[in-house]
């Protein structure tokens, strides 16, 4: 009988990121079972390309309270006769799920915990550090949870505009709107300051849903498809030929960490970039308690060091 086995990842898109390693570790160690996940349905196409997923199951996430919607969810993925359930989005929801939707083995940082450890004490650790342990305490041979492999996400396919030099930074000045306290407000002055020092280079912005007429009030060269947003497929083209990458903590900027760019994400109070896991070799951070006290000065001085 084949032995299924399901992921569940709900989002953000950071956080879709950086279950890659998790997910090559998990196929690895399960490479004659079906590799199920479940997540929404802006991630949908995605996980449909993705090497270490075989099949997706979509939830919408309706209220707990959408009691037949609850009941169609439970037989489809009762159906499958899942043998194990690696929740990696370890969240309210997820838990509700394994106490009253699937009775399969449960692994999520709720039941991996040994004795006299709390969740909360759990949670304090970064995120990568959390995904590792989860792994390790379930038996999973892990090797690539702490560098999540994303190169596969590359269109090469996806023909920049001729309009763009061949050198370029991309910036990320945007947040999703729950979090604006991320952003960082002097992006117009550090464009001004590069394009004087650095007239062999463009700024590029590649705008997300929503953000095309945001991007249009700074004096930068925009990177879309068909007068569209870029999919995440395309982003990854743009990202793995830039010269330098800034951001605020956003999707995008755990995109380039992963896959080696050269860049910097800036930080507010809202968390570090440990706890998040962003920071590598090649990619760095600035944090300050308050976001609007970090310096064009400061952020110049970092670029400026590498290019």
């Amino acid at each position: 009988m084949e032995r299924n086995i399901l992921v569940i990842k709900h989002g953000s898109f950071g956080d879709i990121i950086q279950i890659n390693g998790c997910l090559k570790d998990i196929r690895q160690n399960y490479l004659k079972n079906k590799i199920y996940i479940l997540t929404t349905p802006a991630f949908k196409n995605y996980f449909e390309k993705c090497p270490f997923v075989d099949e997706v199951i979509l939830d919408k996430r309706k209220s707990r309270w959408n009691l037949i919607y609850l009941y169609r969810l439970r037989k489809l993925i009762t159906n499958h006769k899942f043998e194990r359930v690696f929740d990696l989005q370890n969240s309210k929801r997820t838990e509700f799920y394994r106490k009253y939707l699937l009775s399969s083995e449960w692994v999520s940082s709720r039941t991996i915990l040994k004795s006299g450890e709390t969740k909360k004490e759990f949670d304090k650790k970064s995120t990568l550090e959390r995904f590792k342990i989860q792994l390790l305490r379930s038996n999973i041979n892990i090797e690539f949870v702490n560098k999540p492999p994303v190169s596969w996400m590359i269109d090469d396919n996806f023909k920049i505009s001729s309009q763009i030099k061949k050198n370029y930074i991309v910036i990320f000045p945007f947040c999703s709107p729950k979090h604006q306290q991320k952003i960082w407000p002097y992006y117009n002055e550090l464009i001004l300051k590069l394009k004087s020092n650095f007239p062999d280079l463009d700024i590029v912005i590649a705008p997300g849903p929503g953000e095309i007429n945001a991007a249009k009030k700074y004096k930068v060269k925009l990177c879309l498809h068909n007068n569209k947003p870029t999919n995440f497929f395309q982003l990854s083209k743009l990202l793995i030929g830039a010269k330098y990458v800034i951001s605020n903590d956003t999707g995008p900027a755990h995109l380039a960490a992963h896959m080696g760019c050269h860049g910097l994400v800036l930080f507010g109070s809202h968390t570090t970039p440990k706890k998040v896991s962003i920071e590598t070799s090649h990619f760095s951070s600035i944090s300050s308690k308050n976001i609007n006290d970090i310096s064009v000065e400061a952020v110049y001085k970092k670029i400026d060091s590498h290019l």
